[in-house]
This record gives C-alpha cells, sequence and structure tokens, in this order.
C-alpha cells in the first residue's frame, strides 16, 4: 500500500474532497484524523473508515482559531504517534460580491481559513517532520488562483496565497526531506459549496442554475465537472513516494480549464 504506517491529517475531512482524500489515504494504509468545524459529518467519515477496514480518528476544530490547530495537531500526535503528511483543505468560498461591496470583517474571514490556518498548521508540524527527515504537505487550493472569475476575491486571493505558501514551504524544506505541493481541483460540482455557489451565481447573472453551470462547463476542454474521487487519486500519487521528485508544485486537476 502506498501510505503504509503513515498518519495523515485531513482539514475539512467531512465531506466533499476532504472526505474522498482522507477515504483514499485510508485505503492505501494511512491512520488519518479528520478534522472540520461538523462533529457529526467527521465522525460519519471516520465510521465509514473504519467500516471498510481502516484507521481513523476525527476532531471539530475551527481551523481560522490558533488553539484548534494545535489541538489538531496534538491530537494526531497523542492517538497515533506523530504527523507525516498534512493536507490543508479547509476553507468555504465567502462573500459571492463585487470587491467594494465586501466587508474587510468577511475578507478576513475567507483568508483566515484557507490561508493562516495552511501557515498555522504548517508551523506546527514541520519540527517533527524535520526530526524524522521527511513529510509531505498538500495544499489545497483551486483554478480560482489561476484564472479570473468575478465575485469572489477573498477565496482567489487566499488561494493564490497557498500557491505561494506552497513554493516558499517547499523551497525552506526541500533538502530536509520534505516535499510540499498544491492541487488546483476545477469545478467539483458534486460538493456543497460548489452546488451553493452555482445558485448564487445563477441568480446574479439571472439565469437558472442548470444553465449557469452548462456555460460554465464550456470553458472546460472535458466539457465536464471534476469528482471529488479525481481530486483525492491526485492527492494521493502527490503525497506518496511515487512523487518523490515533486515539490513545489501546483497541479491543475480541472478537465483542461488552466494551463500553467
Amino acid at each position: 500500500m502506498l501510505l503504509d504506517r503513515q498518519v495523515a491529517v485531513v482539514t475539512g475531512g467531512g465531506r466533499g474532497i476532504g472526505r474522498a482524500i482522507a477515504q483514499r489515504f485510508a485505503a492505501e494504509g494511512a491512520a488519518v484524523l479528520v478534522a472540520s468545524r461538523t462533529a457529526t459529518e467527521l465522525e460519519g467519515v471516520a465510521r465509514e473508515i473504519k467500516q471498510a477496514g481502516g484507521c481513523a480518528a476525527w476532531l471539530a476544530a475551527d481551523v481560522s482559531r490558533e488553539a484548534d490547530c494545535a489541538r489538531i495537531v496534538a491530537t494526531a500526535q497523542e492517538k497515533f504517534g506523530g504527523i507525516h503528511i498534512l493536507v490543508n483543505n479547509a476553507g468555504h468560498y465567502g462573500p459571492v460580491k463585487p470587491v467594494e461591496e465586501i466587508t474587510p470583517q468577511e475578507w478576513d474571514q475567507v483568508l483566515a481559513v484557507h490561508l493562516r490556518a495552511a501557515y498555522m498548521l504548517t508551523r506546527l508540524v514541520l519540527p517533527q517532520m524535520y526530526d524524522r527527515g521527511s513529510g509531505a504537505i498538500l495544499n489545497i487550493s483551486s483554478t480560482a488562483a489561476k484564472a479570473a472569475f468575478a465575485w469572489g476575491s477573498p477565496y482567489a486571493a487566499a488561494k493564490a496565497g497557498l500557491l505561494g505558501l506552497t513554493r516558499v514551504v517547499a523551497a525552506e524544506a526541500a533538502q530536509r526531506g520534505i516535499r510540499v505541493n498544491a492541487l488546483c481541483p476545477g469545478p467539483v460540482t458534486e460538493t456543497k459549496m460548489s452546488q451553493e455557489l452555482g445558485r448564487i451565481l445563477a441568480d446574479r447573472l439571472g439565469v437558472n442554475p442548470e444553465q449557469q453551470l452548462s456555460d460554465f462547463l464550456e470553458e472546460v476542454l472535458q466539457g465536464r465537472a471534476q469528482t471529488s474521487e479525481e481530486i483525492a487519486a491526485a492527492a494521493l500519487f502527490l503525497v506518496s513516494g511515487q512523487a518523490s521528485a515533486i515539490t513545489g508544485q501546483a497541479l491543475n486537476v480541472d478537465g483542461g480549464m488552466v494551463f500553467y
């Protein structure tokens, strides 16, 4: 198995992409700690993993809070003995408004969940990875970090910031055995966040949600959305030994939407 005897922390692990990543990692031998704000979702994911023969634990936490980030790391160490893999996946889209209508509080909330949380968790896990001389950190960014979409500036800024964080930490950690990469998913329309965003965008554009989605997917070479399982497969590759020579990269998993 690709992740045999590894310990992985997956934030935003209660549903969608985070859930799929946690399940895929566990199926490949990792002990997985899933964390998010919703206990019932996390409990369900951990139960599914255990029923499939895997090893999992969960912790309800708000990654925008420094103390909760510390609890996540401490819990993984207590239950599993250490952290080999960190997946910074937690987040939400935030306000769907033009930039002049977004309040500073709304801006700060989005950056706290995506970018500040990734920084806080990274700084907490790096010392033990350095001591071990190995580890993998994966930041879940977005095609929004690379393309121009209206009405989502905090989200785009946070996801672009994740790419900068990815490159800098990769540069600092590469010769100490740690790899740091990012994934940029395209539209994963099965997720709650994507569906809510689609409804809001359709309302702003004055079309029905089906038309909004159809028009959007016309810009994708494959002409379709991506699935959580497709994102999880790419995540597994990047944190596994199969990607041993890959660090500081941002891999697009978007069906052909952006090209750098």
